[in-house]
């Protein structure tokens, strides 16, 4: 196994990396106690059998730079195969600012291609590759070395078969003509503002029943708060102060250290210090906010009047749809979409894209009484309404 460590290193394999269609790459990172993932080791693998054509880089050894991996990421003669791209694309997104280009996703590409919901590697290996991974060195520490030839084999394997699903998926694609629905999901991917965290709405993400306007201004303020620390100190948001403990803080609004010390949920390191100043801070901050300013939650799903019958009838067509394209249910459609869909709105995912052609320009018919549903045999399928009522033909 060739583990690079220099800059020079990683230089020639990305050259030679240009010399073929596509380079299959993932990561080893730990998050547990940091904001920022700390990435620990980057695997890559292009097509052949040789030694030289899988590769490990080590970014925590030497004075490795990681530009010329990021030059190949813009190098779009070369198509760049992820599995569960997310969180890689985040950290070579904060580390680099680049996202690879072009891009491919082989767990969306999966979920397009008939294997369900979120496929998992180990998965696609075996019904692919036929091949069996052993994760026994899954949760170990990347961040410590020397490496084993354990965890070494182990991250190899998640390039090396990569390539084998890469080339059947691929495949699949262009032969049923669904390449542009992959490339339509990975957008998300690469748009920079699925990475960013904004933290004058990091509020909406603190989970609470409480709607007063006053707790939410004082909800925000900590929530913006403790986004600004974390990212500051490049630490869990949760080792500042956990949600519970920041609805707690909401609801008692502490005005001195000693109301602190009497807060069940907070850290003790909160209780003192940096934290602890900026708790007050945001909590006056919170309780000073004009009420023209108060934050509103959204209650737009509450108040929905959504048609049950018609919800029901849109998820029979949503499973009719899923068995008849092979594609996974919640790729097309999600609880929410039919929801509103049945309430009566129309600017909703499920409406828009490939997506409306599979799903949602039947959807729409059956909701304007165009179409019904039939079973036949084992299976459900649309039929035309006349005007009237009657069936069409």
């Amino acid at each position: 196994m060739i583990t690079i460590t220099t800059t020079t290193g990683l230089e020639a394999f990305c050259e030679r990396a240009r010399g073929h269609d596509y380079v299959t790459i993932d990561t080893e990172f730990l998050r547990e106690r940091t904001y920022y993932s700390k990435l620990c080791l980057i695997q890559m693998a292009v097509p052949g059998d040789a030694e030289e054509d899988a590769v490990l880089v080590d970014p925590l050894v030497g004075n490795l730079s990681l530009e010329p991996l990021y030059a190949l990421f813009r190098d779009t003669s070369v198509v760049k195969v992820f599995h569960a791209a997310r969180q890689d694309l985040e950290i070579f997104f904060v580390e680099g600012g680049v996202f690879p280009e072009p891009l491919f996703d082989t767990q969306v590409a999966a979920m397009v291609c008939g294997f369900g919901e979120q496929a998992g590697y180990e998965t696609l290996v075996r019904k692919i590759a036929k091949q069996q991974l052993d994760k026994t060195s899954r949760f170990t520490d990347w961040s410590h070395r020397p490496l084993s030839a354990a965890q070494k084999t182990y991250a190899l394997a998640d390039v090396t078969h990569l390539r084998d699903i890469y080339e059947h998926l691929s495949a699949e694609l262009e032969k049923s003509g669904r390449t542009p629905w992959v490339e339509e999901e990975l957008s998300v991917l690469t748009d920079p503002a699925t990475y960013v965290t904004d933290p004058q709405e990091a509020w909406q993400r603190v989970k609470t029943r409480n709607a007063s306007g006053k707790f939410l201004a004082v909800v925000r303020e900590l929530a913006r708060f403790r986004e600004d620390y974390a990212r500051g100190a490049n630490v869990p948001r949760s080792r500042v102060y956990k949600d519970d403990a920041l609805v707690e803080l909401a609801s008692t609004k502490p005005t001195t250290l000693q109301d602190l010390g009497r807060s069940r949920l907070l850290l003790r390191d909160a209780r003192r210090g940096d934290i602890a100043d900026g708790i007050l801070a945001a909590v006056s901050a919170g309780l000073a906010t004009d009420p023209k300013e108060f934050p509103k939650p959204d209650n737009s799903r509450e108040k929905l009047q959504v048609n049950p019958a018609l919800a029901d009838l849109l998820r029979v067509l949503l499973k009719a749809k899923s068995e008849s394209t092979g594609v996974a249910p919640k790729l097309i459609a999600t609880s929410s979409d039919l929801d509103a869909i049945a309430a009566g709105q129309r600017d909703v995912p499920a409406l828009s894209g490939w997506r409306k052609t599979v799903f949602g320009n039947d959807a729409l018919r059956l909701c304007n009484g165009e179409v019904g549903l039939v079973v036949k045999g084992g299976s459900v399928q649309v039929f035309p309404i006349q005007q009237g009522g009657n069936v069409a033909g």
